[in-house]
């Protein structure tokens, strides 16, 4: 079964756990340093939160699609490819504390997008957050996108 994702940048992470623990009647599946998602069962969603600056406005990080293998993943590439959409791998890394296989590209407005498989739990975020604090392995690179 795959799943809309939806992560969004909090300047508030426990109040914005609280809220959406009460908006969908479910805990957090996982709790690490600035960082909680929901696996939430109805509507299938995962919900993921990283924390941004303190007090900043709730922002799109990026948007993805998990799907449950590798196999999933590698046919999503191939589809997007034959579209003409730009694409970005990215096998075996690290991100948001978990071991994953993934694709992204990117919407007309520049909004990163990625269907992904998680392989396995894992003890660290990922890569180091940029200067200005964002996740760098939440977002897709444009920069380095291959097209097919």
């Amino acid at each position: 079964m795959s799943r809309m994702q939806l992560a969004l940048r909090v300047g508030d992470l426990e109040g914005s756990i609280a809220f959406y623990s009460k908006l969908f009647g479910a805990e957090p599946a996982k709790l690490r340093p600035g960082y909680a998602n929901f696996a939430i069962a109805e509507p299938p969603l995962k919900l993921v939160l990283v924390a941004g600056e303190p007090g900043q406005d709730t922002a799109i990080d990026h948007l993805g699609v998990e799907v449950e293998s590798t196999e999933q993943v590698d046919n999503a590439t191939e589809r997007l490819r034959a579209l003409g959409l730009f694409t970005e791998v990215e096998q075996d890394t690290t991100c948001c504390y978990a071991r994953q296989d993934k694709v992204w590209v990117h919407g007309p407005g520049g909004e990163p997008w990625e269907v992904y498989v998680v392989k396995a739990d894992s003890a660290t975020f990922g890569a180091a957050p940029s200067e200005d604090g964002a996740a760098q392995c939440c977002a897709g690179d444009e920069e380095t996108a291959t097209h097919a």
